[in-house]
């Protein structure tokens, strides 16, 4: 975002700050390596290296050997064009940590007393002797640092100048006669006040793309709300991590900022939850939920909930007459799975709801209120397997739907709610039972009531309003309609299976492999997995021989620090086979790293069985001697578990299927791709 400041200060006071600034205590020293000026003495570069003393902890420091960190700085003042471009990044630890800065100073066009700023900068962390996200906060700290100084540090010296009695520096003229090439006095800038400094301290890994990783004010303002520049920061950074390395549906900006806010924009926990959350809706075809579901015709008539106007902030208002529903008698009608797809159905129209009220109301909505009422709760309410729906419908709206909960305003609370709620309230996040109103009887219609956060106009009819509300009034439901347990269970079943991806377990030393019977050559093998957690190693190999029947390892059962692997885990591959003889490598191994998504394929050469292999990916060791690295042993201790899982989908196009698309010039492997490229999108 560029920022324009009026003054008419001149930015001498920027070169003050050199060789060292007080104000800036981690800025300790810094030296001019290099000095040049054009010809006509319009361009002027210096190159300093920069001393600084990064508040980091002592440890860590220790660790890494150092207890100073050096920068380079190029700075380039064009006095022609009224310009001053910097430019620095880290020598120390460059091989471990990449940290580019750009920033940019120019004058504003429309108005030559008014400054424009510019910057941009990454942060790449490759590996850190396993201390990576400790110095990527510590980076956050001092940008934040550096960014909350800026003002105050030019204001210092433009102050200090004004004592001086320096308040104006002439625009730089053509000369008629030449300067030498190198000066050995460090010329100033002639631009007008610079508000923000330019320190190369750590800073906030943005991409140096302005146009796709700034975020316009105007757009912030009316889609996303207040942002600090750090929640900014973790947006961007956020969003250009699963482009690069999601290759599913990406999410709008307000939705991954409801993860970063459930994370307190804790950068590794808000990603760790989002890829979990979209490997989820992707098994689930969750983005497709609000065309494919039907609620069952009992949902309708029983379920005692719907969407009602809005709240005095905008919000959608849902309103849950939980008191009047029977919820042993919803559980033993559809089961637990059907009444988790529909309570899934209300967030995802929830979310819908939100963007439509973002553009009525022209400020950004991003979740809604919930209004329950609670009369008519008793004890059958309690039944254990409705309880336990409950709590899995609660875990799950959690995991996936996170800040989209404003505000639960609680009504007519009865005497065995607190039971109730001693039971549900331990799987409820903290932050989501900040944001619950409890109100006992008929509290709600007094002061600091109902009326404080809904308009009269809508408050429905049975809670003494004049609005006519069409939530279904419940009632019992008839045990007419109740199922077995046996046909509730496949039913179940049959409904979380509609996906066409299986998840399967990696383990230490135990594969997950799956074998594909190919009866014609030049058929298409195509697969489509994503890496859910841990880094896994994908192979494709070929064999003449039919693979033995899926078996486990009993070898893993052995194995202290992981579980036998499971009906999700199968080995295929016999120990006594030789890579070479028993069976053939027909693709380049691929290391995959955990939140990645592969979409690739194989055209076969030959008929036989082909096994795609799923492999713990282990960090490799020195080749020149059998002690582990330093950087092997640090990981090690980082890795908390020996398990991965993948969920993966494969399919085999037959020869026939697309031989009759072939078109002259071009090979079999542009055809075969080209043809599984349409048939995945029809």
């Amino acid at each position: 975002v560029i920022k324009h400041y009026e003054s008419n200060a001149k930015p001498i006071a920027y070169e003050r700050r050199f060789p060292t600034c007080h104000l800036i205590p981690m800025f300790v020293d810094s030296e001019v390596l290099e000095e040049t000026e054009s010809e006509d003495g319009s361009i002027h570069q210096v190159q300093r290296r920069c001393k600084l003393d990064v508040d980091a902890p002592r440890l860590l420091k220790r660790i890494a050997g150092v207890d100073y960190v050096y920068f380079s700085q190029e700075n380039t003042l064009n006095k022609r064009e009224r310009t001053l471009h910097i430019e620095s990044h880290n020598e120390t630890f460059s091989n471990r940590v990449i940290i580019h800065e750009l920033c940019s100073y120019s004058a504003h066009p429309e108005n030559e007393d008014w400054t424009c700023f510019e910057q941009s900068a990454s942060l790449d962390i490759k590996s850190f002797f396993g201390f990576e996200s400790t110095v990527e906060k510590i980076a956050m700290k001092q940008y934040a640092s550096s960014i909350k100084k800026g003002k105050e540090i030019i204001e210092f010296y433009l102050n200090q100048l004004d004592e001086e009695g320096i308040s104006q520096v002439p625009r730089w003229t053509p000369s008629s006669s030449s300067s030498v090439t190198t000066k050995p006095v460090c010329a100033t800038p002639t631009l007008l006040q610079l508000e923000l400094p330019v320190t190369p301290a750590v800073s906030i890994p943005v991409s140096t793309d302005a146009n796709d990783h700034k975020l316009d004010a105007d757009y912030i303002k009316r889609y996303l709300g207040d942002l600090t520049p750090l929640q900014e920061s973790c947006l961007i950074r956020l969003r250009q991590w699963l482009q690069e390395s999601h290759k599913g549906k990406i999410p709008k900006d307000e939705h991954i900022l409801r993860f970063l806010r459930a994370r307190d924009f804790n950068m590794e926990k808000a990603r760790e939850i989002l890829c979990q959350s979209l490997t989820w809706r992707k098994q689930h075809q969750v983005d497709y939920l609000l065309e494919t579901w039907t609620s069952p015709q009992v949902l309708n008539d029983y379920y005692t909930g719907g969407w009602h106007h809005h709240d005095k902030e905008g919000r959608p208002l849902y309103i849950l007459r939980l008191g009047q529903m029977d919820t042993k008698g919803l559980v033993r009608a559809l089961g637990e799975e059907s009444l988790l797809r529909h309570v899934l159905s209300i967030n995802e129209e929830g979310l819908r709801r939100c963007e439509e009220n973002t553009k009525v109301f022209g400020r950004p909505i991003s979740c809604w209120t919930c209004l329950v009422d609670l009369e008519g709760l008793n004890m059958r309410h309690l039944w254990r397997p409705g309880v336990k729906a409950l709590l899995r419908i609660i875990e799950v709206v959690e995991a996936n739907y996170p800040e989209t909960l404003g505000r639960l305003l609680i009504l007519r609370a009865p005497r065995v709610f607190p039971v109730l709620w001693t039971l549900v309230s331990p799987f409820i996040d903290e932050n989501t039972r900040k944001k619950f109103l409890i109100y006992a009887g008929n509290d709600y219609q007094g002061p600091g009531g109902l009326l404080d956060y809904i308009d009269k106009e809508v408050i429905p009819d049975f809670l003494g309003g004049e609005c006519m509300c069409e939530v279904p009034e419940g009632g019992l439901v008839p045990k007419s309609l109740y199922r077995t347990a046996e046909e509730l269970e496949n039913e179940d079943i049959s409904l979380w299976t509609e996906t066409i991806y299986q998840s399967a377990s990696v383990f230490k030393g135990a594969p997950h492999e799956v074998v594909l019977e190919i009866i014609d050559a030049a058929s298409v093998i195509t697969w489509d997995f994503d890496v859910c957690k841990g880094d896994v190693v994908f192979h494709l190999y070929h064999s003449k021989r039919a693979p033995q029947p899926p078996r486990k390892d009993p070898l893993v059962g052995q194995h202290s620090s992981i579980t036998t692997p499971g009906g999700n885990n199968v080995q295929l591959i016999d120990k006594s086979w030789t890579l070479g003889l028993d069976y053939s490598m027909v693709e380049s191994p691929l290391t995959c790293k955990e939140g990645e998504s592969v979409q690739g394929s194989h055209v076969t050469r030959w008929p036989g069985f082909y096994i795609l292999q799923w492999r713990f990916h282990t960090m490799p060791g020195s080749a020149s001697t059998n002690l582990p690295r330093v950087d092997d042993v640090l990981a090690s201790l980082q890795v908390s578990s020996h398990k991965c899982k993948v969920m993966y989908y494969t399919e085999v196009i037959g020869s026939e299927d697309f031989r009759a698309t072939c078109i002259s010039g071009f090979p079999n492997w542009w055809l075969a791709g080209a043809f599984i490229y349409f048939h995945c999108w029809t």
